[in-house]
């Protein structure tokens, strides 16, 4: 009677691992499918299709109340001690088409605002790899100074070589 019990508990079920990966594999396709179809309007979408096509014209017609006004291309002389001999740049503006009359007539003063704040970089401040996003963001800010609020969305830099 003994050994009868003792073989019964000896060959207890093993418990499988499949149910617990098919489990998890359906959990997975299941969170995939619903993030899908969330995010793609399928549920708990508000707009109509024909409100999102609106939105899309509006949109396309918001570039065309912009407009790029090029700067004059600028050669900056680097310290003696810099492995370079000059910087070179040259970048546009964009602006509101109803100020682009306006900030042609401060252009010169935009050019001299960024003359003196490039003419101060050092060559270890160019060098760095995140320089260019640092130096575009401090040249559009006296930009905005000079030309006033609301009148300059954007800095694009066409040009930035040290040679």
């Amino acid at each position: 009677m003994t050994d009868a019990t003792n073989e019964e508990s000896a060959e207890a079920p093993k418990s499988g691992k499949l149910p617990l990966i098919v489990g998890a594999v359906l959990a997975i396709i299941g969170g995939g499918g619903g993030f899908y179809a969330a995010s793609s309007g399928m549920i708990f979408a508000t707009e109509s299709k024909k409100e999102t096509v609106e939105e899309e014209k509006e949109t396309s017609n918001e570039f065309s109340d912009i407009s790029f006004l090029p700067l004059e291309p600028m050669t900056i002389s680097m310290p003696r001690d810099s492995a370079y001999k000059h910087l070179r740049f040259r970048g546009e503006l964009e602006v509101p088409k109803e100020y682009a009359e306006d900030i042609k007539k401060v252009t010169p003063r935009i050019i001299d605002v960024l003359n003196g704040y490039l003419r101060a970089l050092q060559v270890a401040d160019i060098e760095e790899p995140a320089s260019l996003t640092r130096l575009r963001s401090q040249m559009l800010r006296r930009i905005q100074i000079v030309a006033g609020p609301g009148r300059v969305n954007d800095l694009l830099i066409m040009e930035f070589v040290l040679n």
